[in-house]
């Protein structure tokens, strides 16, 4: 088995650019391919999600070449093309979800299929949302392979349920332009709201209104197509966060270029709970530095806006003085791996001890962190948080570190960086 082994980094100070955001470049793809005419992206991340949602729309007939460093998307304004075979989605959630929707505006029979764990991930909310709105969509036991019967979308009033995923509400919204009549979407419940909101920035970079009746309703006009564009695509906050963690458990500094304070990204706020541990946080108008403290301490904090940066937190926390409550993250057992559990195993080999709920995580820091073997359970964001850890403590060894090439690729060649 492959695996790479962390060297601390005792005297931290470095400046790193981490790649474009993997959230934004695939709204951005989907947004491309629903407008008219091309659009180029700029500052795009080759990831493996990315290349499941470029070639997932290649199959929708889709036509996507990177030119001079940017993606050129030919959009097709909703009109997409029948798939003689199944859409592959990989272990992309995003492509899964965004594509489920996107397949109700074909004109025939569309299925989608993923990774053995796509398969056991929960699609039924969208599917049911997508019937309500005139396609016939067939799951098995409420998860992938995913079978859209489509030919367009009716509109109107819409409900759903978004407790699992915001990616239902941001697949929904993404097509309602394209609906025979307004959509009218009340949200009964919902979890990583700022993930919705970045999705209604990216559909206004393409010409796209959405109004805010409320916190939970969400109108989307019918009038107005998607306008192709040149959209621009920041930094990677969910990225950051794992540089931003390294300066807080090695008492040293990080700052990362490219990334603005004003990111509608959900992980830009990250510092602000690291802030909270002691961290000093410096902001510019294009930059942000993360200095760590002496000592930090443990916090009691509600992550369901940024649950992807839960992970890494859990790590900092074992080497803060105090325990650490992580709350309202119950969405992290229906992730790539089971999340919460393998928080669970992981962090008891740093020495830690940890209770859950089934939302909740509690962590107490041991006197000493120790240096472990961690198995990464084919999860990108496990491997990415676990490996901080090895920048603070010697003898941290990151089992199948290739498995963050689902975001960010380069992760561990960026690590190196840091001791230079």
């Amino acid at each position: 088995m492959a695996e790479i082994a962390i060297s601390p980094v005792p005297e931290l100070d470095a400046t790193v650019r981490v790649p474009g955001s993997r959230s934004l470049t695939n709204r951005a793809l989907v947004c491309a391919a629903l407008a008219d005419g091309e659009s180029r992206l700029q500052g795009w991340v080759d990831c493996d999600d990315t290349r499941a949602m470029i070639e997932g729309l290649g199959r929708l007939g889709v036509e996507i070449e990177e030119r001079d460093g940017d993606l050129a998307v030919h959009g097709m304004g909703g009109r997409f093309a029948i798939p003689l075979h199944p859409v592959d989605c990989g272990a992309s959630g995003t492509t899964m979800r965004f594509l489920t929707a996107c397949a109700a505006l074909a004109p025939g029979r569309v299925v989608l299929d993923g990774t053995p764990r796509m398969r056991e991930r929960p699609i039924q909310d969208l599917a049911d949302a997508l019937q309500s709105l005139g396609a016939r969509v067939k799951t098995v036991a409420g998860c992938p392979p995913v079978t859209v019967q489509g030919g367009g979308i009716r509109g109107g009033p819409l409900a759903i349920d978004a407790s699992q995923s915001s990616q239902f509400v941001s697949a929904l919204l993404m097509i309602a332009p394209l609906a025979d009549q307004p959509v009218d979407l009340t949200i009964s419940a919902l979890t990583s709201r700022p993930y919705i909101d970045l999705t209604v920035d990216v559909m206004s970079g393409f010409g796209i209104s959405v109004e805010h009746d409320g916190p939970n309703r969400l109108r989307v006009d019918n009038r107005r197509p998607y306008t192709p564009r040149r959209f621009s695509i920041e930094p990677d906050a969910s990225s950051a966060a794992y540089f931003f963690a390294a300066a807080a458990v090695t008492g040293g500094r990080i700052k990362v270029d490219g990334l603005t304070p004003a990111s509608c990204q959900a992980d830009v706020r990250f510092v602000e709970v690291l802030e909270r541990m002691g961290c000093r946080v410096e902001r510019g108008s294009s930059w942000i530095s993360v200095r760590g403290p002496r000592y930090l301490h443990g916090i009691d904090i509600d992550m369901n806006a940024m649950p992807d940066a839960a992970l890494v937190l859990a790590v900092v926390a074992c080497f803060a003085q105090g325990e650490t409550w992580i709350r309202n993250v119950a969405n992290l057992r229906i992730k790539e791996t089971d999340r919460m559990g393998a928080l669970e195993k992981e962090l008891r080999k740093l020495g830690a001890q940890v209770t859950t709920t089934e939302a909740d995580l509690q962590i107490v820091p041991p006197a000493q962190v120790s240096g472990a073997r961690i198995a990464t359970y084919d999860d990108h964001r496990i491997a990415m948080s676990f490996a901080v850890a090895g920048l603070g403590v010697p003898g941290v060894v990151i089992e199948d570190p290739d498995c963050v090439a689902k975001t960010l690729p380069e992760f561990f060649e960026l690590l190196q960086s840091l001791e230079g």
